[in-house]
């Protein structure tokens, strides 16, 4: 068997998996079917995810089945004013031996899990919420000049409250370029909340299935990093990410006029993965240009920011985004 057979019969395998695996969530997750997607990407990317969305859509139920779905050892943190770097990294204490002798011994916190579930990440002070930077970006965290890599794979979930943004801190641009992707968290629709309400009021509850183990997440993380990806849709991630940034020559009327400030580099790394992960998701071998469109709000909205006479407006940089990745993918296809 060649290389690319190979390859093509690991990613058909994957995608099998895949498919099991929505199935279980969706038992307990009920009809977000675009949430599901979107977390899952992110995972498969190996990175993290930002879920936005307002009290009692589920979220802690999603990321709670994510564990038990992908083979996880899941850990939650609520996050308060009052909490501390060493509530969430742990802390050193002085212990004392039966003989007399006294050593410090490393008491791990919260973080040391395979998915940890920052829950509102928004309340908890600045020093807090960079607790976290250095463990999301290198995957280990220093305590008292000593390093504590983490285990693996290693996976942020972090939710925050849209509406209600009294006694919050702002997460700064660098924590949440650190987001692969964000996540808005809609209603559910009359019909998925009508299962919802059946499904959940009962004596009895939807139970979900391991499909993965943490070592066959790994597996798959670096297999969709091995996935091909066309030039023709290289082109269309740069061209993409190259149109939001004000002051590019060449970028939309609409860029020029509403966006304070564009995504980086990191934010087409972001879209070159994510773009793989929803083809596979979706059952095909290799991403297509609808794939970065699809992608593109989850992708770039943390990463860009509205000026402020469009926040006055009340333009939003969905919208924003959507238009420009489908006018870019226009005249790609007319080129």
């Amino acid at each position: 068997m060649s290389e690319t057979d190979k390859l093509v019969s690991e990613i058909e395998a994957l995608g099998a998996k895949l498919a099991e695996a929505k199935a279980s969530i969706g038992r307990r997750f009920i009809g977000q079917d675009r949430v599901v997607e979107l977390v899952l990407s992110s995972i498969l990317c190996g990175g993290h995810g930002l879920l936005i969305g307002l009290p009692g859509l589920g979220k802690t139920r999603l990321v709670d089945t994510l564990a038990t779905v992908l083979g996880l050892k899941g850990a939650r943190v609520q996050f308060t004013p009052d909490l501390m770097p060493a509530d969430i990294l742990g802390s050193e204490v002085l212990e004392t031996a039966p003989d007399g002798t006294r050593s410090f011994r490393f008491l791990e916190g919260p973080v040391f899990c395979q998915l940890l579930l920052a829950d509102e990440i928004n309340r908890a002070s600045p020093r807090t919420q960079s607790a976290l930077l250095q463990a999301m970006q290198e995957k280990s965290v220093t305590i008292a000049g000593q390093p504590h890599p983490l285990p693996k794979p290693f996976h942020v979930l972090a939710t925050q409250n849209p509406i209600e943004q009294e006694g919050t801190y702002p997460l700064p641009e660098a924590q949440l370029d650190r987001f692969l992707v964000q996540i808005d968290v809609p209603y559910p629709s009359r019909a998925a909340e009508r299962d919802i309400l059946i499904a959940t009021t009962g004596v009895g509850d939807a139970a979900s299935h391991a499909v993965f183990t943490a070592a066959e997440l790994l597996a798959a993380q670096q297999l969709v990093r091995r996935m091909p990806v066309g030039e023709a849709v290289v082109d269309l991630i740069l061209d993409l990410v190259r149109s939001c940034r004000p002051g590019e020559p060449g970028v939309p009327k609409a860029v020029t006029d509403s966006v304070g400030w564009g995504p980086g580099p990191r934010a087409a790394q972001a879209l070159m993965l994510t773009v793989r992960a929803r083809a596979l998701l979706d059952g095909r071998l290799v991403p297509s240009a609808e794939d970065v469109v699809n992608m593109a709000a989850p992708v770039l909205t943390h990463r860009m920011a509205l000026s402020f006479a469009a926040r006055a407006r009340g333009e939003t940089l969905g919208r924003i985004i959507t238009s420009v990745a489908e006018g870019v993918t226009r005249v790609e296809a007319a080129a």
